[in-house]
C-alpha cells in the first residue's frame, strides 16, 4: 500500500507505556518528515528504546497511536514488516551461518530489494563474505547487522542506538553507511547517546528524559537555545569556595554552575571570558587546579535543560 502524500513517514501522538510503577514513556508526540534523520537522544532509562520498539511493532502501548508511511500495526502490520528496516541494539545471530547465508535467509523474508552481493560490498564486508559469524569482529557484526536491515531496501529505517560498544573506527564506518543510505532519500530513525553522532548524523532530534520530549529542533537550534557558544569547566584547590554570581557578572560568562566538584561557565565571549576568569581567581589567591574549554554541543543542551550528563544512569 503507497503512502498517501500527505502521510509522514512518522506520526506519534499521545504514547504512553508503563513498565510496573515506572513510566517509561509518558504522552509522546513525534512527527518526522521523509528524507530525514531523526534523533532521539537522552540518558539510559529515558524511554528512547521503549518509544522505538513500540514504533517497531516490537512492543504494544498502553496508550496512543503510531502510524509509520500511513500505516499502523493493527491492520497494516504485514505490509510494514515489508517496508521497515530495523537494527536492535543488540541483534543476535546464528554464529555458525555465514555472513552470505545470514544475509540470503533475511533476503528471503522480503518481496523486493537488492542483490545480497550488492548489500555484503555496501557494508563492506566482501572479504568476510564466507566467515562464520561467530568469528565477525564486533565492528563487522555491526555492519552485518545493519546489512539485514538493508536487505529489503526500506522506506524507513531504526536505528536503536547502532554504534554503542563499537571502537572510534569502527563507528565512523557505520556512520558512512547510514550517510549513504540517507543520500538516497530514504527516512532514519536513530537513537544515540553519543551527541557527536548525533550532530554528524540528524536534520533533527528529540530530547528525551523521563519518557518526554524536553527539546526538539535541529542541532544547531538547539545549540543556540542555550545561549552560549562555548563551555568552560574548570577546578580549583579544594580549600576555595567560588560565589556563582561573581563569576556570572565576568565578561563574557552567561550562566555558572557549580557541578561535581568543580565549576562550569556557559560562555558568550571566550576570549574574554577566560581572561576574565584568570583575574577573578588571581584576586582572590585562588589557584586553578583544572581548566577545559569546548564548543557547546548537545550534552552542553541536556545539561542546561536537566542538571545531568546523558550518559547519567
Amino acid at each position: 500500500m503507497p503512502m498517501t502524500p500527505s502521510a509522514p513517514p512518522v506520526c506519534v501522538r499521545g504514547l504512553r507505556k508503563v513498565y510496573d510503577d515506572v513510566v517509561a514513556v509518558d504522552g509522546l508526540d513525534l512527527d518526522v518528515s521523509p528524507g530525514e534523520c531523526f534523533g532521539l537522544l537522552g540518558p539510559n532509562g529515558a524511554g528512547k528504546t521503549t518509544t522505538i520498539e513500540i514504533c517497531e511493532g516490537l512492543t504494544k502501548p498502553d496508550a496512543g497511536t503510531v502510524e509509520l508511511l500511513g500505516l499502523n500495526w493493527e491492520t497494516g502490520a504485514a505490509e510494514l514488516r515489508q517496508r521497515l528496516g530495523v537494527q536492535l541494539q543488540e541483534t543476535q545471530l546464528a554464529e555458525k551461518l555465514t555472513v552470505d547465508e545470514t544475509l540470503r535467509l533475511f533476503r528471503s523474508f522480503y518481496r523486493r530489494g537488492p542483490a545480497v552481493s550488492d548489500v555484503i560490498e555496501m557494508v563492506q564486508l566482501e572479504e568476510k563474505r564466507k566467515s562464520r559469524v561467530g568469528a565477525l569482529s564486533g565492528g563487522q557484526k555491526q555492519r552485518l547487522a545493519l546489512a539485514c536491515a538493508l536487505v529489503g531496501d526500506p522506506d524507513l529505517l531504526f536505528l536503536d542506538e547502532p554504534t554503542t560498544g563499537l571502537d572510534p573506527q569502527a563507528r565512523r564506518q557505520l556512520w558512512d553507511l547510514i550517510e549513504r543510505f540517507k543520500t538516497e532519500g530514504r527516512t532514519i530513525i536513530l537513537t544515540t547517546h553519543y551527541m557527536d553522532e548525533a550532530e554528524r548524523l540528524c536534520e533533527r532530534v528529540a530530547v528525551m528524559d523521563h519518557g518526554r520530549v524536553i527539546a526538539l529542533g535541529t542541532p544547531r537550534e538547539l545549540i543556540a537555545s542555550i545561549g552560549a557558544e562555548h563551555m568552560v569547566e574548570f577546578a580549583v584547590d579544594g580549600a576555595a569556595a567560588l560565589d556563582l554570581a561573581a563569576l556570572e557578572r565576568l565578561e563574557g560568562v552567561r550562566v555558572a554552575r557549580c557541578e561535581n566538584g568543580g565549576y562550569r561557565l556557559h560562555v558568550t565571549v571566550l576570549h574574554r571570558a577566560v581572561p576574565a576568569l584568570f583575574d577573578e581567581l588571581a584576586r582572590g589567591r585562588i589557584a586553578l587546579t583544572e581548566l577545559r574549554t569546548h564548543s557547546a554541543t548537545l550534552e552542553d543542551v541536556f545539561v542546561s535543560l536537566t542538571g545531568r550528563h546523558l550518559r547519567d544512569e
